[in-house]
């Protein structure tokens, strides 16, 4: 798949090659944000927690620099309903100046037990952030885990605590907010169910974090030593070693998953999924991208 990024006007908002916003289209989102004051999103027609999650990110980052952006909202009003479900409004008029200013949605979606919203867009800023998340998940996992996922109680337990330990890494190398999501879809080329997580902040990054007690040539060398190999910047033995864990645990149950900081990314993909092992020479973003897949059992 191609993208595009139309840059004709530096005057007029600059609009995506494509119609999604997912981790697939982080990078060109990216440029969109370095190049223009004023995005376009009108058409803009999927968009998944990786891709909110990522908005609200950049708009952390540029909030940091004394910068506001403007976004166009997409026309869709299928997508506007999701956004407002997933609670993206809520932190969006923290970051951007939203055109419209009050998206018009002529009947939300219901936030019921059934939804196949497993957690709907959280911020992490400090441990207590943690425990309420959760919880949250906890009270959701029978429906969408056990139903959608078929897990059982050890895995639904395993799930808790690798969510528990990539929303942990926020609080340990970041001073800024992040944000999680997560929501379960149907993948209709595999005919099976998947949940997506996404774990994102702006903090000093991997290769920062870990610089104290280990040298690394890059940032994926980083990200590689501290997801294989379960670097730490802590001495003792019981701290730092949280995404590890999480590697272990998407491994079991045959998962996805990809994490994104500084310049670079480094991905586990199983036979179903797709995308790049190693990715280097990226547009810089600072702090750690986490997204995680877990099929249907």
């Amino acid at each position: 798949m191609v993208f595009t990024v139309d840059i004709d006007s530096r005057d007029g908002p600059i609009n995506m090659g494509s119609t999604q916003i997912t981790e697939d289209t982080f990078e060109p989102l990216l440029i969109l944000f370095r190049e223009s004051s004023t995005i376009d999103l009108r058409g803009v027609n999927f968009i998944d927690p990786y891709g909110m999650v990522g908005l609200l990110e950049i708009g952390e980052l540029y909030k940091s620099e004394g910068l506001r952006k403007t976004l166009y909202l997409p026309e869709s009003e299928e997508v506007l309903k999701y956004l407002e479900r997933m609670d993206f409004f809520r932190f969006a008029d923290r970051y951007f100046t939203l055109e419209p200013p009050e998206p018009q949605i002529s009947e939300k979606y219901l936030r019921s037990s059934y939804s196949d919203v497993l957690l709907e867009i959280t911020s992490i800023e400090k441990s207590d952030d943690i425990h309420f998340i959760v919880g949250k998940v906890k009270d959701r996992a029978h429906t969408i885990l056990s139903r959608h996922l078929r897990y059982d109680d050890s895995a639904i337990d395993g799930f808790i605590v690798a969510l528990s330990e990539a929303c942990q890494n926020i609080i340990e190398h970041s001073e800024r907010t992040g944000f999680v999501g997560i929501q379960k879809y149907h993948f209709q080329n595999i005919d099976k169910n998947v949940v997506k997580i996404a774990v994102m902040d702006t903090g000093i990054g991997f290769r920062k974090s870990l610089s104290e007690r280990f040298a690394f040539k890059d940032d994926l060398n980083a990200i590689e030593q501290a997801l294989l190999h379960g670097a730490s910047r802590y001495t003792d033995e019981g701290r730092g070693h949280g995404l590890a864990a999480v590697r272990r645990f998407v491994a079991q149950w045959n998962g996805k998953i990809s994490i994104r900081s500084g310049t670079a990314k480094l991905s586990i993909i199983p036979e179903w999924a797709w995308g790049r092992e190693r990715e280097l020479d990226l547009t810089l973003f600072t702090g750690a991208q986490i997204n995680i897949m877990l099929p249907e059992v």
